[in-house]
């Protein structure tokens, strides 16, 4: 007979399918209220409904028919509360990354929210359903804040002064509002991160839309000399150094450093010697190389999640019925953009696994993703899948070297990515220039295990240099990496090595 503790956990499987499969199924009826909403039929089907429950009763299996219609019952009234709600939507060429309607979910539940993925020659169609009432209005991302300026009927004055509209609302007379929230957003980056622009030179990366509500918010936060770098403009990034060489503050506008290529910077901040703070819009990874390096060197810096935040905030408060940019910003307060910011930023990060060889990573992994409904990735695993032989067998036919450069490339690949819980093979650390992959979207988390538990099964390195060297040679690494030390004693049991490390890795991520 099962324990106690494994029937839980087979409870907590199930449960983590439940809310997979019932994910998919509000992600569906969304997208089926807004056929509806487009076809003009009607939200309820009573007649549909009825057929559908009794079809699921024969399909159960005799221990759950008897609960399907009241399960059911419930279920499609939630569809039904969906599908009458007012919809709203993020509007892009493409989006397969947003995380728009995941802030607003946070934010609301006033309205539904969708992701709207349209060619630019569907605009017009897309104009006229939103004037009929099928949808409220639209948060509007890359490429077509410039289109949305153009085509709606009146603007607020920030969207003029900056000549792009991120935020669309259909009145009731059919009538189209344009309101750019970005402006709002990059204040706030800027004013939460400490970071004055006022009386100070501003150099601002790339000259695209992101840009527009840049130059708008700096202009009111009262900035010196705003000065723009392009690739082919009057100041470019070859004569940036000796044009722009007092520039206090540098905002990146470009999407270099963005997700999956998270290597790139934009620019080389170190030959700034008046540099006091850098700002990215960015937001994926959490920490750009750009940012990376000016923490390395002590300067002030703001991340673009904050900014992507706080735009949602005022964006929503359009959608709830504000009739201009001052009665949206007396809707919310600023205490909750921090409050989702915070959420969503522990949510998009990685939980990443370093320590010794042997420590239990793998297993601590493992756990952590069941308890967090993540993906688990082993970097040791994902090297074998790559390249058709485990890591052990690499070093033996290849050496070393050959090992920790094809390590890395499976690494920066895997560390880019968001929301995963992450195993690193115990030498991650030996290589510097791990070192960013390793923290710019990741809580990194130290295994610490007593030397004398630590298994070398299958540890070319740790039977040919011996433990104590090994960790005498990364110890250093591991603590100046970490955001949170496990460390575990010795302990009879797997299990109970687990259940300690679990409890410790609560304590000190408030999860």
């Amino acid at each position: 007979m099962k324990t106690l503790e494994e029937l839980r956990r087979q409870i907590d499987a199930a449960d983590r399918d439940l809310l997979d499969a019932f994910d998919r199924r509000i992600d569906a009826v969304k997208q089926i209220g807004e056929l509806k909403k487009a076809q003009g039929k009607p939200v309820f089907d009573p007649k549909r409904e009825q057929e559908k429950i009794a079809a699921l009763e024969g399909l159960a299996t005799p221990q759950v028919r008897p609960h399907i219609r009241r399960l059911y019952t419930e279920i499609m009234g939630i569809a039904k509360d969906i599908e009458s709600k007012p919809l709203f939507g993020v509007l892009g060429k493409s989006l397969p990354h947003t995380y728009s309607p995941e802030i607003h979910g946070m934010i609301t539940n006033d309205y539904e929210y969708a992701v709207i993925e349209r060619a630019e020659d569907e605009l017009e169609v897309l104009w006229e359903q939103g004037k009929n009432g099928v949808y409220g209005g639209f948060n509007v991302t890359i490429p077509y804040k410039k289109n949305a300026f153009a085509m709606c009927d009146e603007c607020t004055p920030c969207a003029k002064e900056s000549g792009a509209v991120n935020t669309v609302v259909f009145r009731e007379d059919g009538t189209s509002l344009g309101a750019n929230t970005d402006v709002f957003g990059f204040e706030y980056m800027l004013k939460s991160s400490g970071i004055d622009p006022e009386g100070k030179t501003v150099l601002i990366l790339g000259t695209g839309g992101a840009s527009a509500a840049v130059n708008t918010a700096l202009t009111k936060m009262n900035a010196g000399a705003v000065k723009s770098v392009s690739r082919s403009g009057g100041i470019n990034y070859t004569n940036v150094y000796e044009l722009c060489s007092d520039a206090k503050i540098i905002v990146n506008c470009t999407p270099v450093g963005m997700f999956p290529a998270i290597m790139e910077s934009p620019i080389d901040i170190s030959r700034f010697s008046e540099l006091e703070a850098v700002a990215d819009v960015i937001y994926n990874p959490s920490d750009t190389m750009l940012l990376y390096e000016a923490k390395k060197r002590g300067l002030k810096t703001a991340g673009g999640l904050k900014m992507l935040v706080a735009q949602a905030f005022k964006a929503s408060a359009f959608f709830k019925g504000a009739k201009d940019d001052q009665e949206a910003e007396k809707m919310f307060d600023f205490d909750d953009i921090a409050r989702v910011t915070d959420a969503l930023g522990k949510k998009m990060r990685n939980v990443t696994i370093i320590g010794m060889p042997g420590s239990g990573k793998t297993w601590l992994a493992r756990r952590l993703g069941e308890k967090l409904n993540r993906e688990v990735v082993d970097l040791d695993e994902k090297f074998t899948e790559v390249y058709g032989k485990s890591p052990s067998q690499t070093i033996k036919d290849e050496g070393e070297e050959a090992f920790r450069r094809k390590e890395s490339e499976v690494a920066r690949k895997e560390l880019s990515r968001s929301g995963i819980v992450i195993s690193c093979g115990g030498g991650i650390v030996t290589r510097k220039e791990n070192y960013f992959p390793l923290k710019c979207n990741s809580l990194v988390v130290y295994n610490e295990r007593p030397l004398d538990v630590l298994c070398g099964k299958d540890r070319p390195l740790t039977a040919s240099k011996g433990v104590e060297k090994l960790y005498e040679e990364r110890k250093e690494a591991y603590e100046s990496l970490a955001d949170v030390v496990i460390s575990v004693g010795a302990k009879d049991t797997c299990d109970e090595y687990i259940e300690e490390a679990v409890r410790i890795y609560d304590e000190n991520t408030c999860t």
